[in-house]
């Protein structure tokens, strides 16, 4: 019998200390805080993700969950040589599980985000890479391509808590009918669905791996039109 650690859940230790840091953002601060980052968010976290990558292939056979920092996990550090923010962390916990062969941050997949007090579940692609989105609106347009993109909206709609986000632009680009059924979805540059809520008590637990599976479900159609679509 094996006595490899299994995931029973994150600690409110690990949501006190993004509320915290919230407050202290600074290095000296984090230095300080650096073995509770460590041991009550990213040693729960890589667990969570073999726990989950292997509850995500039955919706996504393929799915991709690399428990490790700059693969599943997000890194907390911040860049900032382009900001006028000069915080030098991030204040949430980013997961993220991908399907195919592209880049991970140009593939579909699967998000959780924790950013105390709220939890937040995505399914689909966050940003369409500018190299992309002429086919993504090509398909949003095509006849039978559109027609089941927007039945598969409508559906994740129904659910309760359930969004669809990703718009972007104020208009529908140039070139394409703004009476169109789709225009809306035309002036997206990221397509995913979104549920949020406050964390759940289910994040404590070795429940929170079913809870996110619940709520991903809905989103997995969506995930198999992007893959149609971009592979």
């Amino acid at each position: 019998m094996s006595d490899a650690p299994v995931f029973a859940g994150f600690s409110k230790e690990a949501v006190r200390f993004f509320t915290a840091l919230r407050k202290n953002n600074n290095r000296d601060w984090f230095a300080a805080n650096k073995e509770t980052y460590e041991r009550q968010v990213i040693e729960p976290a890589k667990l969570f993700i073999a726990a989950m990558g292997a509850k995500l292939k039955r919706l996504t056979p393929g799915i991709v969950a690399v428990p490790a920092v700059n693969k599943s996990i997000f890194r907390i550090y911040r860049d900032t040589r382009f900001s006028l923010d000069p915080a030098p962390y991030k204040t949430n916990l980013g997961l993220y599980f991908w399907d195919g062969a592209r880049p991970r941050m140009e593939a579909a997949g699967y998000y959780v985000g924790l950013e105390p007090p709220d939890l937040m579940l995505g399914g689909g692609m966050y940003v369409i890479p500018d190299t992309l989105l002429g086919r993504y609106r090509k398909a949003a347009v095509d006849p039978r391509a559109g027609a089941e993109l927007r039945k598969i909206v409508a559906a994740i709609r129904a659910v309760p808590g359930h969004t669809v986000e990703g718009a972007h632009y104020k208009r529908v680009p140039a070139g394409f009918d703004p009476a169109h059924p789709n225009a809306e979805l035309l002036k997206h540059n990221g397509l995913y669905g979104s549920y949020e809520t406050k964390v759940p008590e289910e994040f404590y637990s070795a429940g929170f791996v079913d809870f996110c599976l619940e709520k991903f479900a809905p989103f997995a159609p969506l995930h198999r039109w992007l893959m149609k679509l971009f592979g």
